[in-house]
């Protein structure tokens, strides 16, 4: 018994050291979500998975899909095209990003490297493979009611969020491996890692997953849920590429999960490891207004300090925060007032008053939550035009 402790303790110790290329790559479990959950590629499922559940379940969501690409993906394709700028960086975070890794490759598709981050946790990707017939009908059908937001609003409910922190199919990993397969991506790998106190970091291996398989994870905010699965599971590495393309350049996700309020936010690896990125591309929607309460100032100061440019709604930067910085607003749609009762009133106020004092902008997409009214709406955030010189 005491070998084993040992054993353990050195594993736990050493947690500074695995580099991404000492790692377990989970690709073949990636691979099996792509084929089962996200209906796509063409591998022949293993002997355990039921032919005919998955046949059902894909047909349902291809009907999804092709819904998808009318509504949102070819719209929103061709209106950020021509007012996204020139030598953006392809570093971009996606604050309060839960399951929508979707929503960052349309919004920048030159992207290198995606950061999301929201309380929920990646998840096991080991038991899909183990579902017999009914349990994996089962958890088909709750991927499916789950996932019906970020299909047909564009993002996802905490509620369809938390429900997906337990069973055979977890909701981060599988959201986003929706999201990169409609977008017309395929995984090339699957990591799994924590971070250390100075932001860099480690990636687990075979050895150390093994040693916290009975360590589950927690919920990372009072009032979310814990989950089912190992903690060596809660933040991901999600490399892919555009599908059938080797030569495709690759991209980089890395989902956190993790609770961006003030005090469990500042001085930690993670501000550390977001701070080191340097500039970055950012979008934030459907954020339940978080960024405008004083417990999240933080993580707002961190965006407006880096970032270059930011689409979002109404749940984006206050006005006179991002005027205060040096921004300026640009906006699409209409807004009438938030729409959570839970919202900030001031703040609401300020957005009613800087949509009103510009000319409306056709916004052909929903891009998160819609105004009180059910008005879709978007703002860019970007630097403010420097003063026309005095005649």
């Amino acid at each position: 018994m005491r070998s084993i402790w040992v054993v353990t303790l050195v594993v736990l110790g050493g947690l500074g050291t695995a580099r991404a290329d000492d790692a377990v790559d989970y690709i073949k479990d990636a691979k099996l979500f792509y084929r089962v959950v996200a209906c796509r590629g063409s591998d022949p499922l293993p002997p355990g998975i039921d032919t005919a559940t998955v046949d059902k379940h894909c047909a349902e969501q291809n009907k999804r899909y092709e819904a998808l690409e009318k509504r949102y993906l070819k719209p929103a394709a061709e209106f950020f095209a021509p007012l996204r700028p020139a030598k953006l960086p392809t570093t971009v975070v996606y604050a309060f990003g839960g399951g929508d890794l979707m929503s960052a490759l349309l919004t920048y598709p030159d992207a290198r490297e995606i950061t999301t981050i929201s309380l929920e946790h990646a998840g096991d990707p080991t038991r899909l493979a183990g579902l017999d017939k009914p349990r994996l009908a089962v958890a088909l059908q709750a991927y499916r009611d789950a996932s019906s937001g970020l299909l047909t609003l564009h993002d996802s409910t905490s509620e369809n969020m938390r429900k997906l922190e337990k069973g055979g199919i977890p909701g981060q990993l599988s959201f986003h491996i929706t999201g990169m397969a409609v977008m017309g991506y395929e995984p090339v790998s699957l990591k799994f890692f924590k971070l250390n106190t100075d932001g860099t970091l480690h990636y687990y291996t075979q050895t150390e997953i093994e040693a916290l398989a009975k360590s589950i994870a927690k919920k990372v905010k009072y009032g979310w849920v814990d989950t089912d699965f190992s903690e060596a599971f809660n933040n991901m590495e999600l490399t892919i590429r555009k599908a059938g393309d080797p030569k495709a350049p690759l991209i980089v996700h890395r989902h956190f999960a993790a609770n961006l309020a003030n005090k469990p936010f500042v001085d930690t690896g993670l501000e550390k490891h977001l701070v080191a990125k340097g500039k970055i591309a950012a979008l934030t929607k459907a954020a339940s207004y978080l960024i405008h309460d004083d417990g999240f100032t933080k993580v707002r100061d961190y965006l407006l300090a880096n970032m270059v440019w930011m689409p979002s709604d109404s749940t984006g930067i206050d006005p006179r925060a991002a005027k205060k910085a040096g921004f300026e607003q640009v906006t699409y749609g209409a807004y009438k007032g938030a729409f959570l009762k839970e919202a900030n009133v001031d703040v609401a106020n300020a957005m009613m008053k800087l949509w009103s004092s510009q000319p409306y902008r056709k916004l052909p997409f929903r891009y998160g939550y819609p105004d009180s009214d059910s008005n879709i709406h978007l703002m860019i955030t970007q630097p403010a035009s420097p003063p026309e010189p005095k005649k």
